[in-house]
């Protein structure tokens, strides 16, 4: 029997007045930090909510994130995080499709959290969580903070199996909507085991920043569950700013930092990088997005440390390779699988390729996810013969170490957060101006990718940019909107009418350099 939430106890029984979560002023120690969780466990009890059901959680980094998310797996639910910057009809998708039956969300979010919730006939409890002073009942749901000085702090742990769905990760293709990978007990406590012991090396005497947003399959694993294995402390920060990013190092005495490339980008070429004493860094790791050699290079000038960067999915829960802290740093590199994972090189007729040879990703091992729920052919096609295909296309050298040679799919990563075009595509397409649509991403030293939107309009209609942009605002998230929108008369197309992606690429490129 395996359950996530009983190595939270484990750490709390070992160190338990070691701080556990710092947010600015704010300290808790693993000690109130479990009995939160058992709270919340109780909660989730006495509304039904046991093994084989959903739970849905809205919650940025903050202390209550670890506090509900490991609530949720005392029961025995599953855990489905849901992005903080979705509108109500992304998040409405997320409930109906994992049955969720309770939705935690934030009071900030709450407008678009209601809405959802309220369209969502299998979501039966809806809980606002807003300040420990604020116990004015929200206008549908439940206040968290009454219900939680209600609850009782003590909690038997229900004993899941290895096997059992302990989170639903949402991700999406280049076609359809988001799919829900269903991740094991078994995925998540043997990952953040490998992150913590593997690749970190961390101990209780190690403060980890923790930015990377916790809805994400990285953050989540590689900061705080590996965290909470490791009785490391979590400084939390809900949101990335690059001066308030290096205060909290310089203030926390952080040891262990995971981010994405724009967020190292931005701490070497802000103005105030001087400023601040980052000298207590002993670990810095990458992933989200391909490093540039520039950033790596600069950071390990800057501050003496070399950037290790791995690979990942959320459907492989999500670390599948990294390069060792004790091992010869390959930039570029998204360095060898974990132990007991296998990386290899799937080429077009099906055979495995060799050294150099170019071709998909494949993985297989236990961190690959069980299925997509509710999506038996999707999962039959992303896993065949026990190989989860990547669609990301790359090879490996003659020591072993992968590299990332291009994608399959079409997703933009912009500042490491995954974008899927055909989404945007589909908003615009119900335009009534609109005829036809193609999203790609164009390289950006900032953020690695930006979003462009290439649109032709119905004929004898006229369209802005500007009534697309004020359109987008409504249906999707801020990070998906296009930070530039392009009208053509036509879109190019081949031969059989499909619009060539690579042309617009191209177009977009040359309008960049001036050509």
């Amino acid at each position: 029997m395996l359950n996530l939430a009983h190595f939270l106890d484990v750490t709390a029984e070992k160190y338990p007045d070691n701080t556990a979560v710092i947010q600015d002023d704010f300290k808790m120690t693993w000690r109130e930090l479990a009995a939160f969780t058992h709270r919340v466990a109780n909660i989730l009890r006495s509304k039904g909510i046991g093994k084989g059901d959903t739970v849905a959680m809205m919650v940025p980094n903050t202390p209550h994130f670890p506090m509900i998310y490991y609530g949720i797996l005392h029961t025995g639910a599953a855990v489905v995080p849901v992005n903080v910057m979705y509108r109500h009809n992304e998040i409405e998708h997320y409930l109906i499709d994992s049955e969720a039956k309770v939705f935690f969300a934030f009071k900030v979010f709450e407008e678009e959290a209601r809405k959802a919730f309220l369209a969502a006939e299998n979501c039966k409890d809806f809980i606002v969580i807003s300040s420990p002073d604020d116990l004015e009942d929200p206008a549908v749901g439940e206040n968290f903070t009454k219900i939680m000085m209600e609850a009782d702090s003590d909690f038997d742990t229900f004993q899941t199996m290895p096997d059992d769905t302990a989170v639903i990760l949402y991700t999406s293709g280049t076609t359809g909507m988001p799919k829900g990978a269903e991740l094991t007990h078994f995925n998540m406590f043997f990952n953040a085991y490998h992150a913590c012991n593997s690749i970190l090396h961390l101990t209780p005497r190690d403060v980890a920043l923790v930015t990377l947003p916790l809805f994400h399959s990285f953050g989540q694993t590689c900061m705080m569950n590996a965290s909470i294995l490791g009785g490391v402390g979590m400084t939390m920060l809900p949101r990335f700013e690059t001066e308030k990013a290096m205060q909290v190092i310089e203030r926390d005495h952080v040891t262990v930092v995971a981010l994405v490339p724009t967020m190292y980008f931005f701490m070497l070429n802000t103005e105030k990088q001087f400023d601040y004493d980052l000298s207590s860094i002993r670990m810095a790791v990458s992933g989200g997005a391909a490093l540039p050699e520039e950033t790596h290079r600069r950071f390990r000038e800057r501050h003496g440390i070399v950037v290790l960067e791995g690979y990942g999915l959320s459907e492989t829960s999500p670390i599948s390779s990294f390069t060792a802290a004790d091992e010869e740093v390959r930039v570029g590199s998204i360095g060898k699988p974990i132990w007991g994972v296998e990386m290899r090189i799937k080429m077009d007729d099906r055979s495995f390729g060799g050294v150099n040879d170019v071709g998909e990703i494949v993985i297989r091992g236990h961190n690959v996810m069980k299925r997509y729920l509710n999506r038996p052919q999707a999962t039959q096609e992303a896993i065949i013969d026990g190989w989860f295909h990547t669609g990301d296309v790359g090879r490996y050298d003659e020591d072993g170490y992968f590299y990332i040679v291009d994608r399959k799919k079409d997703i933009i990563i912009r500042g490491g957060m995954n974008i899927y075009p055909r989404e945007i595509e589909e908003v615009l397409y119900a335009h009534p101006k609109v005829f036809e649509v193609s999203v790609v991403g164009v390289p950006d030293p900032a953020r690695g990718e930006e979003v462009k939107a290439y649109l032709s309009p119905l004929a004898g209609e006229t369209i802005t940019p500007e009534e697309i942009h004020e359109y987008l605002q409504q249906r999707i998230a801020r990070y998906k909107w296009p930070r530039d929108i392009e009208v053509l008369a036509e879109l190019p197309k081949g031969p059989t009418g499909k619009i060539l992606k690579r042309e617009l690429k191209l177009r977009a490129a040359q309008k960049s350099s001036g050509a």
